[in-house]
């Protein structure tokens, strides 16, 4: 179990500080190891704005929190963890796109040096695959990579051209 992180879509903050919720993932973590993790994700930016920093109180749920800034602190606590596989299950599907662009930065840090298996619907969160698996009705109908998917006619390039509204040969 130790090796193995899991960053949920809806994730589950404790009743205690922010700190406390990072060092979750490793609860043997020094005060250090936590703000570095926060710092590598971008929760500084959020607690920059609360007195207490990362000693603030957050309820049960986290709330008080928008989901893009629960979901960072989620993030946050997978990396102190630190891994070996990691399982991303619609970690970006509940969030505005401003939270999504913070998310997806964060996500580059926590998928280094990673296995990792990424469940999504969104094509900025599977974009950095090196495989994709396009599964409907329970069975995979395609496996590639991105450019492979998006070159054959499937269900992978009608989604892209779906969320860009355009024919994805105008948008590649």
């Amino acid at each position: 179990r130790r090796q193995l992180g899991v960053v949920l879509q809806d994730p589950f903050l404790f009743s205690g500080t922010i700190a406390d919720n990072i060092r979750f993932g490793r609860p043997e973590a020094t005060d250090e190891e936590v703000a570095e993790a926060a710092r590598a994700i971008g929760v500084d930016r959020i607690t920059a704005r609360f007195e207490s920093g990362l000693d603030h109180v957050v309820r049960e749920g986290g709330s008080g929190l928008s989901a893009g800034e629960r979901q960072l602190i989620s993030i946050a606590r997978a990396l102190l963890a630190d891994p070996r596989i990691l399982i991303l299950d619609e970690a970006t599907s509940n969030i505005d796109r401003p939270s999504e662009i913070l998310i997806e930065q964060a996500f580059d840090t926590l998928l280094r040096g990673r296995t990792s298996v990424i469940i999504a619907h969104r094509l900025a969160t599977v974009r950095r695959a090196d495989e994709i698996l396009v599964i409907e009705k329970g069975r995979v109908t395609q496996r590639g990579t991105e450019a492979e998917l998006l070159a054959e006619d499937g269900p992978f390039r009608r989604l892209a051209e779906t969320m860009h509204g355009m024919p994805v040969r105008d948008v590649a």
